[in-house]
């Protein structure tokens, strides 16, 4: 199966007294059976092939070299411990047999440790700042948090890099309130601090929060305005196991939409639509237009194959996958973001559509 049809479990990566503006020597991950959707009795993978789908920074045949070299730990469960022992061991057979729960530790080779220093992260675009909160514009492409393939250079590591200083003083302690999509660009909003984070979150949870974004789809949705209200769910009928869908017996979900603008020719048409969420259910921008058959520019997933999604992670993308997907990344941008910040009160934040999304729409207008 391939790395899509995998979510890893990082544990230790990102503990709250970790500083992040310094190399990482190790990556823990823990063996999940439901990333397999398997029952726990039933899951046994071998070493190599479960840190394949986990690890980007190592080809497939050096992984099993790390192994032999005893770059690998593990420490599996037994019945008296489903826990583990506590204490991982070098492991050098990249055929050993892991189950559910079994923790496997990578220490990290010096040559790999360089894109995990804060000299390697990449800049911050800072939209408002106050005592406790801090917005930030994400580009494309850029993961908010250390998760799956992607370890190094994410939003929350450049902000520990950013502002090394306070964080090394104690005065403050980043945490994300919210993520987006790698693809997806636009607002994040961060607390600096535990007790700040601690009442965003809860206004997150109250629904109190306004969320707008702007996507490009596929054809020109009719009406050109309304509410979308179908439940979402994990997807029964896709191998990717991230995937979600429109089901009956699914969670509350709510996208309202309204077409801004129409471009392109009469042969192939696109919409710039904003989208406003009163929910927050994974990928339920995408899900909602998608099932309404209006997809994502740009949808590896959700739109015309969810092959295209699998030959992405693996950068094996061809100039006709490109061709058919019309954009290299799925188009869709947060745009609004208002709240109350525990110390400035409230706050509206508007930022404007990423350049490469503006660019979309001005190489189709006058079509």
């Amino acid at each position: 199966m391939g790395s899509s049809f995998f979510r890893a479990s990082i544990m230790g990566l990102l503990p709250n007294d970790r500083d992040l503006t310094k190399p990482s020597e190790t990556v823990e991950l823990v063996v999940d059976a439901s990333d397999y959707r398997v029952k726990v009795v039933d899951l046994v993978v071998r070493l190599d092939h479960f840190l394949v789908e986990r690890i980007n920074w190592r080809s497939r045949n050096s992984i099993q070299q790390l192994i032999r070299e005893g770059f690998v730990l593990v420490d599996v469960p037994t019945p008296e411990r489903p826990r583990g022992g506590g204490e991982p061991v070098v492991e050098k057979r990249p055929s050993r047999k892991l189950r559910h729960g079994s923790r496997v530790v990578v220490v990290i080779p010096d040559e790999n440790r360089r894109q995990f220093s804060a000299d390697a992260m990449g800049p911050i675009d800072v939209l408002f700042e106050d005592e406790e909160v801090l917005v930030l514009n994400k580009p494309p492409y850029v993961a908010v948090h250390p998760a799956g393939r992607y370890y190094s250079d994410t939003l929350i590591q450049r902000v520990h890099a950013h502002f090394k200083d306070e964080v090394n003083r104690g005065v403050m302690a980043p945490r994300l309130c919210h993520r987006l999509d790698r693809e997806t660009s636009g607002i994040v909003l961060i607390a600096k601090r535990p007790a700040g984070h601690t009442q965003l979150r809860q206004q997150f949870e109250n629904r109190s929060v306004r969320k707008s974004y702007q996507a490009i789809v596929c054809g020109v949705p009719i009406p050109s305005e309304g509410s979308i209200r179908s439940a979402i769910g994990s997807s029964r009928t896709s191998a990717v196991r991230l995937k979600m869908a429109v089901r009956v017996d699914g969670m509350e979900s709510r996208t309202d939409y309204a077409v801004l603008e129409e471009v392109g020719s009469d042969q192939r048409r696109h919409a710039l639509v904003r989208c406003d969420l009163f929910t927050g259910r994974q990928h339920q921008i995408r899900v909602h237009l998608a099932a309404q058959g209006h997809p994502l520019v740009g949808d590896k997933l959700y739109g015309p194959d969810e092959a295209l999604f699998q030959r992405s992670l693996d950068g094996e993308l061809s100039a006709a996958d490109l061709k058919e997907l019309e954009h290299e990344r799925q188009a869709l941008h947060n745009t609004l973001l208002a709240f109350e910040s525990p110390a400035s009160g409230p706050v509206e934040i508007n930022c404007p559509l990423a350049p490469d999304l503006q660019a979309f729409l001005d190489a189709r207008r006058g079509g």
